[in-house]
């Protein structure tokens, strides 16, 4: 094939044949995650999954979809940036010092944002952090996600289940407690959950309809 003389053409005819929409990519802007962060994650893992756990390597089997009622990307780095949690977090306080985060962030325009990767643990949902990964839509209530959120979420989703071929679910944080009392459930205090209303059913359908080639399941089979 003859390469066109036009960039711009030949730079949508290379992102096509690598089976992603023109322009769309993720860019790498990594939260600080030093040797305190590390051992603050272990310590989480030991305390609520596995007091013989090693290290902070996970085995995706679900991507959770969480909106971060934070209105900007930098707010969200803001939230996500110190290596233990914000005094104010009452409601999680109890279940350890590290910080929450998630591996994956998407602004209001659709760009994605690589924060960790996609394989190393980040507390984002409880019960089942070792398991899944977690994509951030910046947003929430007084700001509805949007339609350039929807698709690079599918865009995301589809490379994610790519990479990861354990992926079989596809959950918004609000329907995560529908894996309590399955094998998928790891918290070991029954006590430690947290009322989730995020992203919202309506955001879940559109996505979920987006991606239904993959046939990922919405809850516990």
């Amino acid at each position: 094939m003859l390469k066109p003389t036009n960039p711009g053409l030949w730079l949508f005819i290379c992102l096509c044949a690598c089976g992603r929409p023109a322009g769309q990519s993720i860019i790498s802007r990594p939260i600080p995650f030093g040797a305190q962060r590390e051992q603050l994650t272990l310590d989480y893992i030991r305390q609520h999954y596995d007091s013989g756990a090693t290290d902070i390597q996970t085995t995706p089997q679900i991507i959770v979809i969480h909106w971060t009622v934070t209105p900007t990307l930098e707010s969200l780095y803001a939230v996500f940036g110190p290596d233990t949690l914000a005094a104010s977090r009452n409601a999680i306080r109890r279940g350890g010092r590290v910080n929450v985060s998630s591996q994956f962030a998407v602004d209001r325009d659709g760009t994605i944002y690589q924060l960790m990767p996609g394989n190393r643990m980040a507390r984002h949902t409880i019960g089942l952090n070792r398991i899944s990964i977690g994509i951030e839509n910046i947003g929430g209530p007084e700001q509805p996600l949007t339609s350039s959120q929807l698709q690079a979420n599918a865009w995301l989703v589809r490379r994610l289940c790519k990479e990861y071929p354990g992926i079989r679910f596809l959950i918004g944080h609000h329907e995560y407690l529908a894996f309590r009392a399955t094998p998928f459930w790891q918290e070991k205090d029954p006590t430690y959950v947290t009322s989730k209303q995020d992203p919202g059913a309506d955001f879940m359908l559109r996505l979920r309809q987006s991606v239904s080639e993959l046939m990922l399941l919405a809850g516990p089979p």
